[in-house]
């Protein structure tokens, strides 16, 4: 759901470093900045030019708290094994991650519950029954390609086993990048099963640059050309090609069958002994406010996690023209949960990684 390698981000509203602050406090210490609020989170909703989401959200909270956003980003699972690694001297107030790495938090132990405001606006299935996470903004799971030297979009997975992609495509690494897992996700749902869905990534390593833990860094590639295809998320990539011309959308399919896609939403909790809960819990709210949701289409190219709010502007019309024909389907989270480890070192024996 991205996701690149660590990487603290001064904070939002002010000059002070991520970690000098961090160092000068240690998880609930008393000496800790009441007025700061950390958030870990997968890549995709803070723009590279502070243009995205993240910091229109993050500017419109601390106008109206006086609190600082202290924001650290990486791969989704990557900020799940940062958190796991600091329980017992926790840093982070918020995380934010792709399914099923937010399941995974909470089977760890990681999350309080907390139920945000305007969390019974969101649908039951983007959120946890337990009150642990909700969803801040919906996504789609897909791919990019270079529109400028491929005049048409693939269609099929099938396609990609030509020569013409070898070296020419890649895909961001299942199991760090949540993104990267949606690749094994829906090839096992559109291949029928773990078999056929490992003997085709198989056959696709043998055109496939190499591990990344970025996906959102495989866009900037995409658009120069470097490669023609990569794996991306509707949103992101959207929202990346507002300033990448040849950045264009699409969703596999077998030969057989529909374009496919389903839900990958970023989805936030509240970390559990968080040192700064009470923050953490006006964030959650100031993320779920209609007027933050109504700005996830306008803003941040992606899907207001509210069913109440209903966006009319320009991107959201691209953006449900994006989604026209693809049919949505529903991974059953708690089984990738569960055999997540298992999933990726099947990948890992398929293609050698």
């Amino acid at each position: 759901m991205r996701r690149n390698t660590l990487k603290p981000i001064a904070a939002v509203t002010g000059s002070l470093a991520l970690a000098a602050t961090l160092s000068a406090c240690g998880g609930n210490s008393a000496a800790s900045d009441e007025k700061t609020v950390t958030v870990y989170s997968a890549d995709g909703l803070k723009g590279e030019n502070g243009d995205g989401w993240y910091d229109q959200v993050f500017k419109d909270f601390t106008k109206k708290t006086g609190i600082k956003v202290e924001y650290v980003e990486g791969g989704s699972g990557e900020m799940v094994q940062r958190a796991a690694r600091e329980k017992s001297n926790t840093q982070a107030d918020v995380i934010v991650t792709l399914p099923p790495f937010i399941q995974q938090a909470d089977g760890k132990g990681l999350l309080q519950k907390y139920t945000p405001q305007g969390a019974d606006k969101v649908d039951g299935a983007d959120k946890a029954a337990d009150g642990t996470w909700t969803s801040v903004v919906n996504n789609y799971f897909g791919f990019v390609y270079n529109k400028k030297d491929l005049k048409t979009a693939p269609t099929t997975w099938d396609e990609l086993l030509d020569g013409k992609y070898k070296n020419k495509l890649q895909y961001s690494t299942p199991g760090v990048a949540g993104d990267g897992t949606a690749v094994v996700v829906k090839a096992m749902h559109d291949f029928g099963g773990k078999k056929p869905a490992m003997d085709y990534l198989k056959k696709l390593q043998a055109n496939n640059v190499g591990p990344s833990a970025s996906t959102g860094k495989l866009a900037p590639k995409v658009d120069k050309g470097e490669l023609l295809v990569a794996n991306g998320d509707v949103q992101m990539s959207f929202a990346q090609s507002k300033t990448m011309p040849n950045l264009g959308i699409w969703f596999p399919k077998t030969s057989a069958g529909k374009p496919t896609s389903f839900a990958l939403p970023y989805a936030g909790g509240l970390v559990k002994n968080a040192p700064h809960s009470e923050n953490g819990k006006k964030l959650l709210d100031f993320m779920l406010s209609a007027k933050a949701q109504q700005q996830v289409s306008s803003i941040g190219g992606g899907f207001s996690a509210r069913k109440d709010v209903k966006a009319t502007d320009e991107n959201a019309i691209a953006l449900a023209k994006t989604m026209d024909g693809v049919e949505i389907f529903e991974p059953d989270w708690n089984d990738i949960d569960q055999n997540l480890q298992t999933y990726v070192e099947d990948w890992k024996s398929a293609t050698g990684s």
